[in-house]
């Protein structure tokens, strides 16, 4: 994309997409209420509005190299960026979302050059190597998850991190308080961007399930239980 594109698109937008949508950012012109909080890949693939149908308002979005969120200290401080973290404590502590997803993604290239290890391009990049160190432990979670036969290795490293980043998510003190009142959950998900498949992490399989019809009908059920009998935390 261009910035002519990204003119001409946004020219689109307001003739097409917002005369639908007035009323809906007139009552968000002075404040948000989302309910969830979406960590996903800058990936410029991954476009969480289409994929959820999400409207503005309605998802307070996260979105870095590989989906990865820096894990905080035993004072609850990031050991990377305070960008993310700030996002967390802000979701949390101050919108009262009540779910945390961290999205991953078939094909990731974080994911890539995590197995590739040390080269060239990540050398004239220490900003990435050192970002995606938030990512190693990945390589042992690979063990403790049942993949499908069909997933390559580099989308089964990124199935394991999107469960790593849920660890790190919870390390900070206002999710783990949030969880232990009964009031925030986390969920791990990953897309197939060749298909446009969504597939949410099963604690019971401790793999990753394809959110069809029947499987949607299965958690939605699981979800309309009562609070006790249902997991605040997928990891």
């Amino acid at each position: 994309m261009t910035i002519q594109k990204i003119i001409r698109g946004f020219l689109e937008f307001r003739r097409q997409v917002l005369p639908s949508l007035s009323g809906v950012f007139s009552e968000l012109a002075h404040a948000q209420e989302p309910t969830v909080l979406l960590v996903a890949c800058s990936d410029s693939r991954i476009v969480p509005a289409r994929i959820l149908s999400s409207d503005p308002g309605e998802v307070f979005e996260v979105r870095t190299v590989g989906n990865l969120i820096a894990p905080a200290d035993a004072l609850g401080v990031s050991s990377g960026d305070l960008s993310e973290a700030a996002a967390i404590e802000y979701a949390v502590s101050i919108l009262e979302v009540q779910d945390i997803v961290v999205l991953g993604h078939s094909s990731c290239g974080a994911m890539a050059a995590l197995l590739k290890g040390k080269d060239a391009k990540l050398e004239a990049a220490p900003n990435l190597a050192a970002w995606l160190a938030h990512a190693a432990p990945a390589l042992a979670r690979r063990g403790k998850l049942g993949f499908d036969d069909k997933l390559g290795e580099a989308d089964r490293l990124s199935q394991a991190n999107v469960m790593v980043q849920l660890d790190h998510v919870a390390t900070y003190p206002m999710v783990r308080a949030g969880i232990e009142r009964g009031e925030l959950e986390l969920h791990g998900a990953w897309l197939d961007v060749g298909s446009g498949d969504l597939h949410l992490y099963d604690p019971d399989t401790s793999a990753f399930r394809f959110l069809d019809e029947r499987e949607a009908a299965r958690r939605l059920a699981v979800m309309d239980a009562p609070d006790e009998t249902r997991p605040k935390v997928v990891s």
